[in-house]
């Protein structure tokens, strides 16, 4: 599974530093350190909306802290799962 964050100039300003490091932290918890090629990207394209990732071919805007949990068992734990099974 590759995942990138977006790091450029507008999303850099709405957190995510913050968001590479919550990710960073929840892929560690799950197990999935191994298993996940987690990157950054200077822009995907949707400056508007941000923060924005991508996992794999997926483009997910507006993550923060706060709904940071929920995205990542949306998108990440629950194809992870997939994946594995």
């Amino acid at each position: 599974m590759n995942i990138c964050v977006c790091v450029g100039s507008s999303c850099h300003l709405k957190g995510s530093y913050h968001i590479v490091r919550l990710m960073k932290e929840y892929l560690k918890k799950n197990g999935l350190e191994d298993k996940v090629n987690l990157s950054a990207a200077f822009c995907l394209g949707k400056c508007t909306d941000g923060v924005t990732i991508k996992v794999d071919d997926r483009i997910v805007c507006g993550v923060s802290p706060e709904n940071f949990s929920e995205i990542f068992d949306r998108h990440i734990l629950k194809k992870a799962g997939s994946v594995q099974a």
